[in-house]
């Protein structure tokens, strides 16, 4: 059984659907959630689901070997949900391949430092974009930069919001986050095995 932990700054309401679909799952399983964010609404939704968690400081994450310490005991898989800090060389070099991250946007457009969430729905309905989407990626060390692994597009009309793009962005979320964890650590499982 793989082990995965999530890193999560926000609501973790993508982190939570992951929870719930490994729960079922016979290959791996979510062992821990850590966040950067003490009033994280993560922690809460990771407690009622008896998964440990693990708040941290930069200093923790960047500058002491804490974090990866953490992760070298716990994780054999890494996802990103909603967590808005550059993970370190050290970690991306320990998990090589073995940290995924989503962007709610059609990489290489919107990515980048700040661009997450809002900002980039409200540059995707500014710039009167035709379509978005997702994109879920390997992890190095710039934003939004490492190999593609599954994008999926969704149509914006010209009656969309920010919030109503964002909507739409967390139905292709949560239906094809999980799905794509698990595509890739059963590819994984299956190298390693030949």
């Amino acid at each position: 059984m793989k082990r995965i932990v999530i890193f999560a700054s926000g609501s973790g309401t993508n982190a939570e659907n992951i929870i719930k679909y490994f729960n079922h799952s016979a290959i791996a399983t979510v062992v821990q959630v850590l966040t950067n964010n003490q009033h994280a609404k993560v922690l809460e939704r990771s407690k009622n689901l008896n998964i440990n968690t693990l708040v941290f400081s930069k200093k923790d994450f960047v500058l002491d070997d804490i974090v990866l310490n953490v992760l070298i005991k716990n994780a054999d898989f890494i996802v990103l949900a909603g967590f808005l800090w550059r993970v370190p060389a050290k970690i991306v070099e320990a998990f090589p391949n073995k940290i995924i991250n989503i962007h709610p946007a059609l990489l290489p457009k919107y990515g980048g430092k700040g661009m997450y969430g809002k900002h980039v729905h409200r540059a995707v309905v500014e710039n009167e974009e035709k379509e978005t989407g997702i994109t879920i990626h390997f992890v190095n060390e710039h934003y939004d930069e490492g190999a593609i692994i599954f994008q999926e597009k969704v149509s914006i009309d010209s009656t969309d919001t920010p919030e109503t793009v964002a909507s739409k962005i967390h139905e292709l979320e949560y239906e094809h986050f999980p799905q794509i964890i698990e595509k890739v650590i059963l590819a994984e499982t299956k190298i390693l095995d030949e």
